[in-house]
């Protein structure tokens, strides 16, 4: 079977969706990743099709972290101003990388998947890396309030999928005319498969979800080796604390708490994308594998991304989430929730003083951590695929 995976966003996107490919190809399968080519090197002997739009670079732009910053409505708004420029020659690149696919996996957001099954009529299936779908045990992810009562929970996901749709439906519509050949679509919701790649054991699986809706764990991949240098650092003195916030663009006052709370705490420090100095207690990093460095450190302070979150969890370390915006601020509340860590710190309260007391009594829940390394997301979601595909 002919799979494609359109990865769209950021790195903490693409590569549960590399996993999943490794596992459908470990079967025998013939997967191609559809993804912006800066994340070539995480492909390994996966074939990849490269977009040329780039999201980290959108996203470190000026008008791209006001985006970032924005609420639910801002945020989808945000999208159609960022994106609809470079959208026709993003959705020409997509159409052309999967036209030949037996079966496509994709995001629901903008709903390319179902796009690519109208035009072809190949199957789909889309992929979440949050729980989002309507329940009425929590709201929407991208809601910040912890509960709007059962009714008001389940409402929440219809709420954000109609003002989506009204902002974004006149552009999905005129790409499909003018890119893919096809008529307008209306917004609904069906029962296309969706695999969440998320474990059961950090969200536990809605009583009221539908058969077509499958949690199947986290996708994740072996842990890949360390820099020498980073390791050295690692060996040469107590367990480090990690900081790094992924693609959230971190100002110079963030980076001057953060080294100020590190100080007060009295630990050393992995940092990773924040303007600070390196110093003999403090090891920049640029890229490595969060998997592998995870389980080394005294605790992890991040901002709460899905996939940060879930390696996170899985090493047995404290978690610190300081969330920006979006599902950062659930999963924050999952963690505190799991005894995993403390409650978030939201990055627009954060002092240096407060980051330092959160370390201070910050706890592992490590039972979660073995539990979650047992847990095998990738073979649930490919054995899903065979036996629907």
């Amino acid at each position: 079977m002919k799979v494609a995976i359109l990865a769209f966003g950021s790195r903490g996107d693409t590569q549960p969706c590399v996993a999943l490919g490794e596992g459908l190809r470990e079967r025998g399968h013939e997967v191609t990743v559809v993804a912006a080519e800066r994340y070539a090197p995480l492909m390994g002997g996966l074939t990849m099709a490269a977009l040329s739009v780039d999201p980290v670079r959108i996203m470190e732009s000026e008008e791209g972290q006001a985006w970032l910053r924005s609420g639910p409505v801002g945020f989808v708004r945000g999208f159609v101003r960022i994106v609809e420029p470079l959208a026709e020659r993003l959705v020409a690149e997509v159409d052309a990388a999967a036209r030949d696919a037996d079966l496509v996996l994709a995001p629901a957001l903008g709903g390319m998947g179902g796009h690519l099954s109208d035009r072809y009529g190949m199957p789909h299936r889309i992929l979440h890396f949050q729980p989002s779908h309507p329940t009425r045990e929590f709201p929407n992810p991208l809601v910040r309030l912890r509960t709007l009562g059962s009714w008001g929970n389940r409402a929440s996901y219809a709420l954000i999928e109609r003002l989506s749709w009204l902002v974004l439906g006149r552009m999905v519509n005129r790409l499909r005319a003018t890119v893919l050949g096809l008529g307008p679509r209306r917004a609904r919701r069906d029962d296309t498969p969706v695999l969440c790649g998320v474990s059961p054991l950090v969200v536990p699986r809605p009583r009221d979800w539908p058969g077509h809706v499958h949690l199947t764990g986290y996708w994740r991949r072996p842990p890949r080796p360390l820099p020498g240098e980073l390791l050295a650092f690692v060996e040469e003195g107590p367990p480090p604390v990690y900081v790094g916030f992924g693609s959230m663009s971190a100002p110079a006052w963030l980076g001057e708490r953060v080294v100020e709370a590190l100080e007060l705490a009295g630990v050393r420090a992995v940092v990773q994308g924040l303007p600070v100095e390196p110093s003999s207690t403090l090891f920049l990093l640029g890229e490595a594998d969060h998997a592998a460095l995870f389980p080394l450190t005294a605790a992890v302070v991040h901002h709460g991304g899905a996939g940060t979150t879930a390696t996170g969890l899985t090493a047995g370390v404290p978690n610190l989430v300081c969330p920006f915006f979006s599902d950062q601020h659930f999963w924050g509340a999952r963690v505190a929730a799991l005894g995993a860590g403390p409650d978030p710190l939201p990055v627009r309260r954060l002092t240096s003083a407060e980051l330092a007391a959160r370390l201070a009594r910050a706890v592992p829940n490590r039972r979660l951590s073995a539990l979650l390394r047992q847990e095998d997301g990738v073979r649930q979601a490919v054995d899903l695929l065979e036996v629907s595909g």
